[in-house]
Parts: C-alpha cells; structure tokens; sequence
C-alpha cells in the first residue's frame, strides 16, 4: 500500500493541531512529508496527459498538474486553520474587506501621471490583492484543487473585486441560469469580498439545491508566476507602473481572467451574462462581438467569455501582450481590444480563416453566441410591450434566443443596463422566468 494511502488527510490534519507533539514526532512527521511529496511528484510527472476539453478532461489535468489537494504539510495546514473562512472568526474578518470603500483601487479624479503614481505608492501596500506569500499561495491552491476535485462536469468562473454587498440580483441570476443549464459544473467566484459571511448568505439558495458553487479569494500574484504577467505585476506592486486613471480592478480583473486559465484552465465569465444553452462542448473558444456584413470577418473580439485549455499558447501570448502593451488610459485595451490586438496578429502571420486555427486549435465564434445584441440595442430587451407588434417581436426575439441553436448566453452589457428595470413581459422577464433556479424576483411589475 502507497504512503498516502496509509495516512489519510483527516489524520494529516488532526497532527497539525495537536498541542503535545514532540520533536521526535514532529521530526518523524516530517520525514513522512518530504516521501509523501517526492511520490506524488513522481507520480504526476508520469501521468499528466494532454488536455481534450474544458469539461472533466481539463478538471483532471489541472489536479494532476498543480499540487494535489491532499500535499499540505503542517505550516499549510496551520494556515489553513487560521484562515480558512468557513470557520466564524474567518467569515468575520473577511467581512470588513472592502465593504468601507467602494474601490480602493480608484485614484482622485484630475491627477496627472506623477501625481496618480505618487497617490498608489501610498494605498498599495493597503491593497490585500496584491499580497501573496508562500503559505497563501498553498493555501489558495489547496482550495481550487479541492473544490475542482467533487466530479465537476465543466468548470466556471467568475471574478468579482467589488464589495458583497454590491453583488446584487443581477448578478445573482447570472450566477442562477449558467446553473440552471450547466447543473453538473462547478462554478469558482474568485473574491476576497465574497469568500465571507455576506457571500454565503448569497450564495445560499443554490448551495442548499446541491450546486457546486463556492467564492475563494484570490492570490493574483500566485496566478501570474512564472508567466510574462508576473514583472508587470511587481512594477504596480513596486510603484514603479502607471495604473493609469481607467480603475485598476477593472484591469485585474483582465489579467486575472488570463493568469486563471492559463494555470487551470476553464470557462471565464462576466457576471453580466444571462446563459440560454449548454456550452460545455466548446473548446478553446471566444466570441466576436461584431463581424463585417459583406465579408463576415470579426471585426471585434470581446473577453466576457473566455474558453481554454491550462497552459494555451494564445493565453499566454494575451498575458504577454496585457505585459508589454498596458495602457490603463483607455477603456477596454486591455481587454476586448487586446484579445482583438492578438488573435489578428496571429491571423495575419499564421494565415487562419475567420473561425479557427488548427495549429492553436482555437475557435472564434460568431456574435450569436455571446452577443447577439449590442450595447446600443439592449435597452429594448428590458421593455413591456406596449402594443401588439410590439409584443409579436419580444416573442420572436424569445423565440430566436431559445431556441435559435445559436446563441449560448446573451451579455447584458451591465454599464448600460445597470440602473434598467426588468420590466414583465419583456425579452429579459420571460427569458429568465425560463431560465432561472431559485428566480429571485427581479422583475419589476
């Protein structure tokens, strides 16, 4: 029998907290550790095997390929006890993260560069996102391996850097429909925010009907290790990077979204989708939130939704180009824009079609997948119909939405939506009441 299998993790774990420990015993335990480690390790190497799917496949590469959930040793361990935010003084104390301010990560308004890099110098070493050491990052790794490790049939996630208290029922019925049509998949917020009393509270009604979905506080500097991202993150970090006056967690989030899929692998989302079919059979993909009408070429990528295998080269060039490229002056160039920036460059050298690539085996989907309506257009999704044509045209649009086969999950666009009611009877109301779990009420009467 293996070494592992002799000592099982709840017995690892009762030897971290027992108080009368000698120095024999703990030199023993030790020893047990360093062969524990050295097996696994072996062991991985041996087995880690291509990826074929975002789905289980990439699930268990990412457990092979990253340390397994049961490798903590005593400090991890101890960590864990003091940290671990399903016990009460953790949810309490995560719980006064953030909630004061709205966004600490925002400078005053009309600095110039000099000034804007001087006022970050002095909030940084305030911001917990940016800490990492090396029993956090265990710590995080740990969680994520575990919470992947229950059968997940796809994996999700989403990033939420805003105070708990402002994830509201908007994007609560993200988090309800992407569950109501992926009820098997594992869904990971990465939140220091939610991973707290308030983010159950939240996140409740879909753990009490059995759903895979769990908030877990992120460690960014962990996530960008030894890729392009990781010199770019140590010059914020250091003072020595312009921000820019675009909220910087607006841009970590960008660059969490990457750093994430390039270690693990998955489904990114926004937390502004309403999702409509199964997509779990999609590999590698991204949208194309406008094409050319006479040649049908994209003409815009957007990163709402980004799908990859772990370690994908096109992410790792996106991390290079978020590096090398960063400018927090303008809206989106780090995002939709820089995806966009990548993937042409890769087309134009490389010589790709407009939908895939063999060598990166990636797929670029149309705008029917994830944005079948613009920005400028989806207020009327949110409207009663007032007369007849009117609501002959919200059912054609319910209709083409459900089942039209071509759309996965409608982005909703929220800086433009936010402050909307959803009205009855509109495009929004019925797609919802059609797609929701616990259907909180969202819709305005």
């Amino acid at each position: 029998m293996a070494i592992d299998e002799k000592i099982s993790h709840q017995n690892i774990y009762e030897i971290s907290l027992k108080g009368g420990t000698t120095k024999s015993s703990i030199f023993i335990y030790a020893l047990i550790f360093v062969a524990l480690f050295f097996i696994i390790v072996q062991n991985n190497k041996s087995s880690s095997s291509a990826l074929t799917s975002f789905g289980s496949s990439t699930l268990q590469n990412a457990v092979e390929q990253n340390q397994s959930p049961k490798e903590l040793g005593d400090d991890e361990l101890s960590y864990m006890q003091e940290n671990n935010t399903t016990t009460q003084e953790g949810i309490n104390n995560n719980n006064n993260i953030d909630e004061e301010n709205e966004d600490p990560l925002v400078p005053p308004p009309d600095m110039k560069k000099a000034e804007r890099m001087a006022w970050f110098k002095t909030q940084i070493p305030k911001l917990e996102i940016l800490k990492s050491t090396n029993l956090s990052e265990s710590f995080f790794n740990y969680r994520v391996l575990r919470f992947l490790d229950q059968g997940c049939s796809t994996f999700f996630f989403a990033i939420w850097l805003s105070p708990a208290k402002n994830f509201g029922e908007r994007e609560f019925m993200t988090m309800d429909t992407l569950l109501k049509v992926h009820p098997q998949a594992c869904l990971m917020i990465l939140s220091r925010s939610m991973d707290s009393e308030l983010g159950s509270r939240i996140l409740k009604p879909l753990i009490d009907l059995g759903l895979k979905v769990e908030a877990i506080t992120p460690d960014l500097p962990f996530l960008v290790k030894n890729t392009p991202a990781k010199s770019w993150l140590e010059a914020i970090k250091n003072g020595n990077k312009d921000p820019g006056n675009i909220p910087l967690s607006q841009n970590l989030s960008n660059l969490m979204r990457l750093a994430m899929l390039y270690k693990y692998g998955g489904a990114y989302v926004d937390t502004d989708l309403i999702f409509v079919k199964d997509m779990s059979l999609l590999r590698n993909a991204i949208g194309a939130q406008a094409v050319d009408q006479e040649t049908k070429k994209w003409l815009r990528l957007n990163n709402a939704v980004l799908i990859f295998d772990m370690n994908h080269p096109i992410v790792l060039e996106f991390l290079r180009e978020f590096a090398t490229t960063f400018d927090g002056n303008k809206w989106g160039y780090n995002g939709p824009y820089m995806v966009s920036r990548v993937i042409e460059r890769i087309e134009a050298t490389q010589g790709y079609n407009n939908s895939s690539s063999n060598y990166y085996n990636l797929t670029i989907l149309p705008p029917k997948a994830f944005y079948p309506v613009d920005w400028n257009k989806i207020v009327d999704f949110y409207k009663r119909p007032e007369n007849g044509s009117e609501l002959v045209w919200v059912e054609n649009k319910v209709e083409e939405l459900l089942y039209g086969g071509r759309t996965y999950a409608l982005h909703l666009w929220n800086k433009r939506t936010r402050e909307l009611d959803i009205e009855e009877g509109s495009v929004m109301a019925r797609l919802f009441s059609h797609l929701c779990l616990v259907c909180n009420n969202v819709i305005r009467t």
